[in-house]
């Protein structure tokens, strides 16, 4: 997977991200949200507050959700267990 991008979301990403819950059958993710992208498309969101995801159904997107999962912890998690679930995760992704 190339050029992935993880980032909290604007207000210019709102309609983007409504989207993306229509084709997930779900209601968007609400408050403070992060947003993965790959290639300048949206695959996931992640509320920060909730921790309500949705994703692409259509793409290969569950690993890029447990990629903002684990992005979304920062500092809250201790670091050898992040380092564990990133290297969980990495090699999926490639």
């Amino acid at each position: 997977m190339n050029n992935l991008t993880i980032r909290r979301a604007t207000a210019a990403d709102e309609s983007a991200v409504r989207r993306l819950a229509a084709l997930d059958s779900a209601f968007p993710p609400t408050g403070d949200v992060l947003i993965a992208e790959v290639r300048d498309e949206l695959w996931a969101a992640l509320s920060l507050d909730t921790g309500h995801a949705v994703a692409d159904p259509f793409r290969p997107s569950g690993d890029v959700v447990d990629l903002l999962r684990f992005r979304a912890e920062g500092a809250t998690a201790d670091t050898t267990r992040r380092g564990r679930a990133l290297a969980r995760v990495l090699p999926r992704v490639a």
